[in-house]
């Protein structure tokens, strides 16, 4: 029978089921101490997408099995010469040509839509660090794709924080950030925070480091933000936030979230941190850092573990989490390719 691809949709519950097991199995070998693949929050990415993008996935077979799938993400309000591919194949089926047969679907769909490019993760080994297979960036660069931002994975181990170096670390920030006010919430947004966290959040790719990416900054509102919480609501996601807010203004000019899914109570991500341009120089990043860890373990009493994500090159957002007892753990690399 050979290899044979189908696009599935959220109207198809045995292809989601099936891509979701061939997810769970890679992640288990590929990366171990991530926390276990979320059933819910897969399935809710098929049926929820995130707004602004469409989402088109297809499962691939050998010899009548399920073997790997691709999901490619197509941005509609920005960004719309880009798209974003997962590719997986599950591990007893690689290296016989499933997800080169991927790749190839992939590509025609994405010329179909008109995509000039394509950016992909894979993930490797750190010098002494963990082991970490080869083969995604081997994958990668046999494409044709190019390296273009180089992160690393850094973990909190929550069981091992220095409160008292916490303490003083907070004192400080707070010290430096005279004229404003720290305030905090679970779930979603207030809606008088909520256009200043729109604005923030669509500041992300314009402030973040990028490499050679070529990305545009993002078209966030109201009614964007409104939509995103209503996709992580569907996938489970307990999100904890903490702000900072200029007083003399009330607006909201520092951000930080850490969010945890329904598999796992002991793991978190941290997610976005920012700060306004113009507010920086104040340790609002770190203030809002710190009281939203202390937040979140308060509200999350098995919580041990925390993962988060830097490009190698953004040496402030590191110094900070470093002070706060992020490790390197591993590499990641974004691939680019032109199409």
């Amino acid at each position: 029978m050979g290899i044979t691809i189908a696009p599935f949709d959220a109207a198809d519950p045995a292809a989601i089921d099936a891509a979701y097991r061939i997810g769970a199995a890679a992640e288990r070998a590929d990366l171990p101490d991530f926390p276990p693949f979320c059933r819910q929050r897969f399935t809710a990415s098929v049926r929820h997408p995130m707004p602004g993008t469409v989402r088109l996935w297809a499962l691939a077979r050998l010899d009548g099995v399920p073997a790997g799938y691709l999901a490619l993400d197509l941005p509609q309000l920005d960004n719309t010469d880009n798209a974003d591919a997962e590719l997986v194949v599950h591990p007893a089926y690689r290296r016989r040509g499933v997800g080169r047969a991927l790749h190839e679907h992939g590509l025609r769909l994405l010329r179909e839509h008109g995509r000039k490019r394509v950016i992909g993760v894979t993930v490797s080994a750190l010098p002494g660090g963990v082991a970490r297979p080869q083969a995604g960036d081997a994958f990668a660069a046999a494409t044709g794709a190019r390296p273009a931002l180089a992160e690393v994975r850094r973990r909190l181990d929550t069981g091992r924080l220095d409160q008292a170096a916490l303490d003083r670390l907070a004192a400080d920030a707070r010290a430096h950030a005279t004229g404003y006010r720290v305030v905090r919430w679970r779930g979603d947004t207030p809606e008088e925070y909520a256009a200043d966290v729109a604005y923030l959040d669509g500041r992300l790719m314009a402030d973040a480091p990028l490499g050679d990416l070529e990305w545009e900054p993002e078209r966030i509102d109201v009614e964007r933000l409104r939509a995103t919480e209503r996709a992580l609501d569907a996938r489970g996601r307990r999100r904890y936030h903490q702000a900072a807010v200029h007083e003399a203004s009330g607006q909201v000019v520092a951000w930080t979230l850490i969010d945890l899914g329904p598999s796992a109570d002991w793991h978190a991500w941290q997610q976005i941190t920012i700060v306004d341009p113009a507010h920086r120089g104040h340790r609002l990043g770190l203030l809002v850092k710190i009281e939203n860890l202390r937040y979140a373990l308060a509200h999350e009493p098995a919580l041990r573990t925390i993962d988060t994500w830097n490009a190698a090159e953004n040496g402030h957002m590191i110094a900070i989490n470093e002070q706060l007892g992020f490790r390197p753990v591993d590499a990641w690399t974004d691939w680019q390719l032109t199409i």
